[in-house]
């Protein structure tokens, strides 16, 4: 079977982890399986949906590097849906109905204090057409809803969850078109995956319910029903819920504050499985490890703590290849692969990186507690040129010459050279930091 997965977001606000974790496994499914990716923006929410949320979307996933492979908008499709509404019409599987929601509260009311479960009567079914007309010269317009097979239990075999099933007698024949006419979500994505050629549908566990519905509409369509698979959802740190309002969580919000996209992806990828989270540096990596029967049942949980130890594991790999643009472009054009190796064991973000130029380049005002045993060690400062060897020949003439050994040695430099008590590998950094600066530091001038 050729694979092929969709994507499918409604524009009604940026995306945020919850939404990316649907991206992803749709998108290494479809990777994994040499299959191909949509993008379906579900914007026939015409009060909702904007032009500006759809390109964030779009915006969001290239940052991700979940590119698609072919693209749809809903709302480029109504004469589809209306077609296909006109054919369950013709069945006598879509009906029209006349309540108010009012009046649908109320017979919900009346089922819930006789303990019955609040499903439609279908009343309307009994409706003549007189009747139809007198509501209608009323002014009132039909909502349509499909009419289930509630005979039945619907059955499929689950990817994630395994052989699952719902008795369509728990459930109300779903709505399909608002009296206003504009579509709910099912019939659209019912549509959309026939004529788009969906094979699989992997998406939430909170979907299980309208799957069963949605199968039978796919049968009534004659469309081949997809495989599915229905994951756990993702909750916050303390088990709430996310929602598209979380601003924190949002996938622009942690490109603001410095997360890494492959942080953001290592992470995704793992939660809600048995397997540890581990930092990748490539999409093919998660590809490779990627599995859809490894995903549990079980709430997975996003930690934002865990997100910023990920991202800062993902910094410490990273070549001086894969950040020297990002460098220049944060102004620090003549920073090369050995600032990089020095620093990044240090940093948590890459902006990061700025602050450690500063410490290189300065100026810097010297933290100086001992001027006598400073300025003896700047007399025992090599010639130059320097390298990685020569802090450890410096601070051993130090040693040799003062009897300071341990941190009475090494702090007092370490504060006048960069003026902070911690920061990288000095030995590593006093080449970059060069001759003329370390002395004049040493002798508590800043430099």
């Amino acid at each position: 079977m050729t694979v092929k997965v969709r994507f499918a977001p409604s524009p009604t606000g940026r995306l945020h982890v919850g939404n990316i974790r649907v991206a992803l496994i749709n998108w290494l499914f479809a990777r994994k399986h040499d299959g191909t990716f949509v993008l379906r923006l579900d914007d026939t929410d015409e009060e909702r949906s904007t032009a500006e949320f759809a390109a964030g979307i779009e915006a969001d996933l290239r940052w991700l590097g979940l590119h698609w492979d072919e693209f749809a908008r809903q709302s480029d499709r109504y004469d589809r849906y209306a077609a296909a509404a006109e054919r369950l019409k013709a069945s006598g599987r879509l009906y029209p109905c006349y309540e108010t929601p009012e009046e649908l509260e109320v017979k919900r009311k009346i089922q819930l204090s006789r303990r019955l479960p609040p499903v439609y009567d279908r009343a309307a079914l009994a409706l003549t057409d007189a009747d139809r007309a007198r509501l209608e010269a009323e002014g009132r317009k039909p909502h349509w809803r499909f009419r289930l097979d509630d005979a039945v239990r619907v059955e499929w075999d689950d990817l994630v969850r395994g052989h699952t099933g719902v008795e369509m007698a728990s459930l109300s024949d779903p709505v399909l078109i608002r009296a206003d006419g504009t579509y709910l979500y099912t019939l659209p994505s019912v549509v959309d995956d026939i004529e788009l050629g969906i094979t699989h549908v992997l998406r939430g566990e909170d979907h299980v319910t309208n799957t069963a519905a949605q199968i039978q509409i796919f049968e009534a369509l004659g469309g081949k029903v997809p495989v599915f698979a229905h994951f756990s959802l993702l909750v916050g740190a303390s088990g709430e819920g996310l929602s598209k309002r979380t601003g924190a969580l949002g996938v622009a919000e942690l490109r603001g504050q410095g997360i890494e996209p492959m942080a953001i992806l290592s992470l995704l990828a793992r939660l809600g499985t048995a397997d540890p989270v581990e930092p990748q540096t490539t999409l093919d990596a998660l590809v490779e490890g990627f599995a859809i029967d490894r995903f549990g049942r079980a709430a997975a949980k996003f930690d934002p703590e865990e997100l910023r130890t990920l991202n800062a594991r993902i910094l410490h790999q990273l070549p001086f290849e894969a950040v020297a643009d990002r460098l220049r472009a944060l102004g620090l054009e003549e920073a090369g692969a050995d600032f990089w190796h020095a620093v990044r064991p240090n940093i948590s973000r890459l902006a990061e990186a700025a602050d450690w130029w500063r410490v290189v380049r300065g100026p810097v005002t010297p933290v100086v507690s001992d001027p006598a045993f400073l300025a003896g060690a700047a007399a025992l400062l090599p010639p130059a040129p320097w390298d990685q060897g020569t802090w450890r020949a410096w601070t051993t003439a130090v040693k040799d010459a003062t009897g300071a050994r341990g941190k009475a040695l090494f702090m007092p430099l370490r504060l006048a050279l960069t003026g902070l008590d911690h920061g990288p590998d000095l030995g590593e950094l006093l080449p970059l930091i060069g001759p003329e600066r370390a002395r004049a530091r040493l002798m508590g001038e800043a430099a």
